[in-house]
């Protein structure tokens, strides 16, 4: 799968440096309970009750605890966040808006596990349904709003494999619009826990989907009903804001997470936990252990320093400029990684004359394993006019 963020390509002379590390820090020690292996540019290994799990940099993708993350398995509930990201981002497109009307549907009305018990022919506005699908795991409102929305739940279900193969889910295959185990001559669910961490990683790009996963109870029809959100983790784990729990037989008690510390936003998921309360232990375990994997490098620590080889210049007085960096710049890496960081500037040459005083012309962006973490301007460090005729026949 690919991770890293497209850049518009730059036509011209591509400049790699490489950070040297000036000291290499040892990664923590591991829980009691689990033990972690790690060469320096691969993952944590954790064991823990689980049968896969990962923990992932929201921002770049990074992957910084993994087991077995790519064995797959049925997602339950946590399959809602697809049904959800669809339904917000038509929202977003302006297909439809969060106060149209539903109309429940018999099949929708008949849906069983966990539910609002809606009944045939009442009406709730998108939001609403939303409301009972992202806090109180609803699979009643994932029907209804699945065929408001597409027409049919198969309808549906085909846009969510159009979804999932857009953002490169390999692994994932969906059935239902609600994670339920499959009925007689229907096929499961499937799909993995790198799968669902990267399904987080779009999820999280909507506040609004944020604010409602940690929303621990909310009024539902106008208030004689209550929405009880099921991850046990809200409230009670710092920075803690998401995601989807999910639970059935086949597929064991699942989680994906998401918390923000110290500006750093982690994803984690857990697969096929024995219990709710090691959902929600193993969960602690690896957002803890992903966050305390982190220091910060003053990659760049000052705005102004110079770059060792001038830029060429077309059609000026000079044929070639000095350049800087326009900004500093510190990022959050894994410990024990600052030695594999490179920065990359990437300049189009020749820049074209006039060019004023901290015109930019390009941008450093620092990298670790091609993922990006992070870039600056890079500015020029003088003035150089428009040249003559000779000018710009010698230059």
């Amino acid at each position: 799968m690919e991770l890293s963020r497209k850049r518009a390509p730059f036509r011209g002379v591509l400049i790699f440096l490489t950070l040297t590390a000036t000291c290499l820090i040892p990664f923590a020690a591991p829980a009691a309970d689990g033990k972690a292996t790690q060469d320096s540019a691969s993952p944590v290994t954790l064991t823990g009750n689980f049968k896969s799990a990962i923990v992932i940099d929201a921002e770049t993708g990074l992957i910084l605890v993994a087991a077995n993350e790519n064995k797959r398995r049925q997602p339950a509930s946590m399959l809602k966040m697809m049904t959800e990201l669809i339904v917000l981002e038509h929202v977003a497109e302006g297909d439809l808006t969060f106060e149209d009307k539903v109309k429940v549907s018999a099949k929708a009305s008949n849906m069983g596990g966990s539910q609002v018990y809606l009944k045939h022919g009442e009406v709730f506005t998108v939001e609403e349904l939303l409301h009972a699908l992202a806090i109180h795991s609803a699979n009643d409102a994932s029907v209804a709003l699945a065929e408001h929305l597409a027409g049919s739940t198969d309808a549906f279900i085909d846009l969510m494999n159009m979804k999932a193969k857009e953002l490169g889910l390999a692994n994932t295959v969906f059935h239902t619009v609600h994670g339920l185990p499959p009925g007689w001559r229907q096929e499961p669910d499937m799909t993995t826990a790198l799968d669902m961490a990267h399904l987080g990683r779009e999820l999280v790009k909507h506040p609004l989907a944020l604010e409602w996963a940690s929303t621990k109870t909310a009024p539902f029809r106008d208030g004689k009903f209550t929405l009880y959100n099921p991850n046990k983790l809200v409230g009670n784990y710092r920075g803690l804001d998401g995601l989807k729990t999910g639970y059935t037989g086949p597929a064991g008690f699942c989680v994906t997470a998401t918390a923000i510390q110290k500006g750093k936003r982690l994803i984690s998921v857990v697969m096929g936990c024995s219990t709710d309360k090691a959902r929600a232990t193993e969960t602690t375990r690896l957002l803890t252990y992903g966050f305390n994997m982190y220091q910060q490098v003053p990659v760049i620590p000052a705005a102004g320093e110079v770059l060792p080889d001038p830029v060429a210049v077309k059609g000026g007085k000079k044929k070639q400029v000095s350049v800087a960096y326009g900004e500093s710049l510190t990022v959050s890496v894994p410990k024990n990684r600052e030695g594999d960081l490179v920065i990359q500037n990437e300049i189009s040459e020749p820049v074209q004359a006039p060019l004023t005083l901290g015109l930019e012309v390009g941008r450093a962006v620092v990298l670790l394993d091609g993922l990006e973490l992070g870039s600056v301007p890079i500015v020029t460090m003088e003035e150089i006019a428009k040249g003559n005729w000779l000018n710009r026949l010698l230059n």
